[in-house]
């Protein structure tokens, strides 16, 4: 895309005004940056080697991606997917979303225990739906998704025969519109509903909500309607919904989509501790930043194609 209103501009001389947390990818188009400051009022105002060489700290403190600025966060050690003990396997799995057509055939897979495994690919490859049935949450078209013994439910190993009180401390899952997953009317019982389904005291449950709300630059809106917040603050709060219950296995739909410098770091770090404390993380992420500090493995899908309808059962 960028690209493309690169030479809209240059063919027609066009003004482009483009609102972006991510400004580095537009800055060799940029002739003025305008900064709007958390209170309402303008922050700066100028080209962009003015406002991010003068204001770089600044604004990187307040949430913009000052373009060449890293990230203060580790970058995780790779891992061979093959050669770790799996938390999560596949064989020959064929995936769909509507239970008919097949989206990708012949998947063998295996996600290592303790580590990220980041699933890749262009549109429309099926990384949204692969995330979903490793979860547990569609079934398998053809072959199986099984889990490593210590996550056995009642109805064995696959996570598509498992009830939902057995997925809530096993699998959790970040859709991709974190509108389907909210629940209650405030910020705070949505964050209660999973530590309460597990039999927490009330005070366990207050120091859950009352951390993940802190982390997340969420603790000022505990009392308002999860419907009624910006699109990057539903995706945190889909987030913290998701390690509120503490699963063994998160997998995540584009965790970070949306998210300004801040709340990108925010999900990040609470996402590392994760895998540090032994739990295993599926993301499903466009984002490079996201498969470089999450480090792992990788899931790589080719983009679907025709010869795959009509595959499976």
């Amino acid at each position: 895309m960028r690209e493309s209103v690169g030479r809209v501009l240059e063919d027609t001389g066009a003004t482009l005004i483009v609102v972006e947390h991510r400004t580095e990818i537009w800055a060799d188009l940029l002739t003025r940056v305008i900064v709007l400051a958390a209170d309402g009022g303008l922050l700066a105002d100028g080209t962009p080697g003015e406002v991010f060489g003068r204001y770089g700290d600044v604004l990187a403190d307040a949430g913009v991606w000052v373009p060449g600025r890293g990230l203060p966060l580790p970058v995780l050690a790779s891992v061979d997917g093959g050669a770790a003990d799996a938390v999560l396997e596949t064989d020959r799995l064929t995936i769909s979303r509507d239970g008919r057509t097949a989206v990708q055939s012949g998947l063998d897979l295996s996600v290592p225990r303790g580590a990220a495994t980041v699933i890749t690919g262009s549109n429309g490859a099926g990384k949204s739906t692969l995330a979903l049935t490793l979860a547990g949450l569609l079934p398998e078209l053809d072959g199986t998704v099984t889990a490593a013994s210590d996550l056995t439910g009642r109805s064995g190993r696959r996570p598509a025969r498992w009830t939902s009180r057995e997925l809530l401390t096993r699998i959790g899952t970040v859709f991709q519109e974190p509108e389907h997953q909210f629940l209650a009317r405030t910020l705070r019982d949505e964050l209660a509903v999973g530590p309460r389904a597990l039999k927490k005291s009330d005070a366990e449950v207050d120091a859950i909500v009352d951390d993940l709300l802190e982390r997340l630059q969420l603790a000022p809106l505990g009392l308002a309607n999860p419907f009624t917040l910006s699109g990057g603050q539903k995706r945190r709060l889909s987030v913290a919904t998701v390690l509120a219950s503490a699963p063994q296995v998160i997998v995540l739909d584009e965790p970070t989509f949306g998210q300004d410098r801040r709340g990108w770091v925010g999900i990040m770090e609470l996402l590392q501790e994760e895998i540090a404390s032994g739990r295993t993380v599926v993301a499903v992420s466009h984002d490079a930043a996201v498969v470089r500090h999450l480090g792992g493995s990788r899931i790589e899908l080719a983009a679907a194609t025709e010869d795959l309808r009509g595959a499976g059962r």
